[in-house]
């Protein structure tokens, strides 16, 4: 039997609704990666993660739990674990998750807030305040439990003074940018990825990046929020060459992402053919949202084809090799 979306989804929905999250996360998970960085709490700009990297780790565990039910007899019961879960939270079972994948995904939020202050950029942080974007609940078409969870997001920025927020991937920019003024009366939020205020700022490369990068343009980012030059401005700056693939820029191909709680077949054939069409192109990748690294990663059958975030190669260039995190709880 295939999976039963309404009740996957259900669940998802019904976590946000009662954790705040579709997944809930301790305050911990959230907030490890920035340990040591010496972040100011609050102010009048801030970094929003909107816990799109600190989700990745539980969602490829469940994408992982989920491709075994696929199909399976065990998918009739998904309406009993929807009716339970709503008193006890099921995600220790579907997404435990891997500490070093964890440390790996908090280390390219790291990189990210470390090139912000590379640029000498302003900017504080909410920690434990912070909330998930509702993303994928939006994604789904979920309207109402979206536009509640919308107006609680606003409102924590609110509270705490915020005029301008800094974001880390393509969905939570989207969601802040082009998403939520149309759902709250009021809002006045000014929103940049932190690949525009890098790109406007004037970081200078400490080391070249000697060699070829293929990027793999999110579809969100260029589609929707016209983020294109920037990534490539930044590479090109810091001596890499860019390799084009087929289908790039406003007409890049999907990774595969998000339906790959829902659809985990139909996702890694997706993924399949843009590693394919990537490969062509050459070796070396940047993905600039953690949804398309981690399906495109599981995608990747050669071990010459390297998948990075696109914070890593950044990192490398314009603070040097990235600090140890060995240090760092996970």
């Amino acid at each position: 039997m295939a999976l039963p979306i309404n009740n996957v989804l259900g669940i998802l929905v019904d976590n946000l609704i009662k954790r705040k999250s579709v997944l809930r996360l301790s305050k911990h998970q959230v907030t490890d990666w920035s340990r040591g960085l010496n972040i100011p709490k609050g102010g009048q700009t801030v970094i929003y993660t909107g816990h799109m990297y600190q989700l990745i780790p539980s969602i490829t565990a469940m994408a992982g739990k989920m491709a075994v039910f696929e199909n399976s007899w065990i998918t009739k019961f998904f309406g009993v674990g929807r009716f339970f879960n709503k008193f006890i939270n099921l995600a220790w079972f579907m997404a435990r998750t891997d500490p070093e994948e964890t440390r790996q995904y908090n280390n390219m939020l790291r990189n990210i807030a470390r090139l912000l202050q590379q640029a000498n950029i302003k900017f504080g942080y909410l920690y434990g305040e912070e909330l998930y974007s509702g993303a994928l609940i939006h994604d789904e078409g979920v309207d109402d439990v979206f536009k509640e969870h919308a107006q609680k997001v606003f409102a924590m920025f609110k509270r705490n003074g915020v005029k301008s927020v800094i974001t880390v991937d393509p969905h939570t920019t989207n969601m802040l940018r082009s998403v939520y003024p149309k759902y709250i009366e009021g809002y006045d939020l000014e929103v940049k990825s932190y690949l525009e205020v890098l790109a406007e700022s004037n970081i200078e490369a400490l080391q070249t990046l000697d060699l070829d990068v293929v990027i793999h343009d999110s579809c969100v980012y260029a589609r929707y929020e016209n983020i294109v030059n920037e990534p490539r401005q930044l590479l090109r700056k810091a001596g890499a060459k860019i390799n084009e693939p087929q289908y790039a820029e406003k007409l890049t191909h999907c990774c595969g992402g998000p339906i790959e709680s829902f659809f985990p077949g139909k996702a890694k054939a997706i993924a399949e053919k843009r590693i394919e069409q990537l490969g062509t192109a050459g070796n070396n990748i940047a993905a600039m949202c953690p949804i398309c690294l981690v399906n495109l990663k599981h995608a990747a059958k050669n071990e010459n084809i390297k998948i990075k975030d696109i914070s890593e190669y950044l990192a490398k260039a314009y603070i040097g090799v990235p600090q140890s995190t060995e240090s760092i709880r996970t």
